[in-house]
């Protein structure tokens, strides 16, 4: 069961996405995927829905991602990439459209961090907190309740740790597998819970 989760403190993001890839939400046969992405030194994209579209597209928009610093010598912000990834899914969304919900976190020097939460109907929000799959139904409460303005590291990974305690709690088919990844200015790491 598809799930992952965003937050956004006062100079980094978090993203974490449970690590099961399913067939049709009740077939699981793995549970160790990495769902997010590098797309850059400083930003990542969590990606939940149908295995075969959460990959080509995440990995699309990384290659042109990385064509786009080649050709053009300049390395796109967050949320200049957020805006891209919306209008290929629109312009999908016409002809063959990915059936993929996205999670983009990064930190540009100028703009700080930032978290955008975009779905497969191309629609995009800057959000401080975001979830998709089935788990973002048990906790968008959860994280509204305890997301504050100057959220640190620690007390975000105390968020994340209570947010997935209630997706196994809630949820039957729930991975037991999560990734949990960190940018902030110093780039992208992996952080165990």
């Amino acid at each position: 069961m598809d799930s992952s989760i965003g937050i956004q403190g006062k100079d980094f993001v978090i993203l974490a996405a449970d690590g099961s890839a399913s067939q049709g939400g009740f077939l699981m046969y793995r549970k160790d995927v990495d769902k997010i992405l590098p797309m850059s030194e400083k930003q990542i994209l969590a990606t939940v829905g149908s295995a075969s579209d959460r990959e080509v597209f995440s990995e699309y928009i990384q290659k042109n991602l990385r064509l786009y610093e080649l050709e053009n010598q300049i390395h796109m912000s967050t949320f200049g990439l957020a805006n891209f990834i919306r209008k290929e899914l629109a312009i999908a969304l016409r002809r063959a459209p990915y059936q993929t919900n996205l999670l983009l976190g990064g930190t540009d020097d100028s703009e700080g961090p930032a978290l955008f939460w975009i779905d497969y109907l191309a629609t995009l929000q800057k959000v401080k907190f975001g979830a998709h799959g089935y788990g973002a139904f048990f906790v968008l409460s959860i994280l509204d309740k305890e997301w504050k303005e100057d959220l640190t590291e620690e007390e975000a990974l105390d968020v994340l740790r209570k947010c997935i305690a209630e997706i196994h709690t809630r949820l039957a088919l729930a991975a037991p597998e999560w990734t949990v990844k960190v940018v902030d200015s110093n780039g992208i790491r992996v952080v165990e819970l």
